[in-house]
């Protein structure tokens, strides 16, 4: 497992399975990783920008996440929010995978 710099694992691909999201919880960090259909892995942080509520407990369809509480959804890939009542984006982070493993690019 490799941890050079600020790569942290988070998670087995295993772990979070097709077309699905699981919370992490990294140094007191919310984090979502979701594995979108066809294979490719994305984390934001897991607490939406709108009002507090983990948007791992909302829905996931294709690259958007809908958080459970006032329905607004944000694109995993990018973070971007699609609309009202969204008004801040969600952060994103970088994500490899190494082997079985899914590593995050966590800032200091």
């Amino acid at each position: 497992m490799s941890e050079a710099g600020n790569w942290v694992r988070v998670a087995a691909v295993a772990d979070v399975a097709e077309g699905s999201a699981i919370p992490v919880e990294v140094g007191g960090r919310q984090l979502a990783i979701y594995h979108l259909e066809g294979g490719a892995i994305h984390c934001t942080d897991n607490i939406c920008t709108h009002a507090f509520a983990l948007l791992t407990d909302g829905w996931l369809e294709g690259c958007l996440i809908e958080c459970p509480l006032h329905a607004g959804q944000f694109d995993v890939r990018t973070g971007a929010g699609q609309g009202a009542p969204i008004e801040e984006d969600l952060r994103t982070f970088k994500v490899r995978v190494e082997g079985g493993d899914i590593l995050v690019d966590l800032p200091d």
